[in-house]
């Protein structure tokens, strides 16, 4: 599947929203990431070419960091840094409840938002600007040794 083949699954009602989504990680996401279809999802990854080792649950995979899916109720974006850094997951939390009327509709890495709600478009793009290549890298390989 490719990234193409993806998007023409989404549904047209969300089709425009999922893709504001998307631009708002392109746009801040630092250099090293790259997407691709990753599990099922539109992904963001640090590729083998600088990290060789892989995902420790499939080394043939390139290590995962942030995928952007179209669920039945809603669009959801997993970002593992928030799985992996409490301080990342504080600001971001404090972040989205000074920014957003609604409640956050979140589980370990998975922030669900529903078409029909608030956006915060600015606050997708500076928590995927928070960690570079090196960073997710230092915390993910700190994660499996402890």
């Amino acid at each position: 599947m490719t990234i193409e083949d993806y998007l023409a699954t989404i549904p047209e009602d969300r089709l425009e929203l999922f893709n504001k989504i998307r631009r708002a990680i392109k746009k801040t996401i630092p250099a090293g990431f790259e997407e691709c279809i990753s599990y099922g999802m539109i992904g963001y990854v640090v590729p083998h070419s600088i990290y060789p080792n892989g995902y420790h649950c499939d080394p043939k995979l390139p290590l995962p960091f942030i995928s952007l899916a179209s669920q039945k109720n809603s669009i959801n974006l997993y970002h593992m840094g928030i799985y992996m850094n409490p301080e990342l997951l504080n600001w971001f939390v404090d972040s989205y409840a000074q920014q957003v009327t609604r409640k956050l509709d979140m589980g370990k890495s998975c922030i669900r938002f529903k078409p029909q709600h608030e956006i915060p478009l600015d606050l997708i793009g500076e928590l995927c600007s928070k960690l570079t290549v090196d960073n997710w890298i230092s915390i993910y390989e700190k994660q499996l040794k402890g």
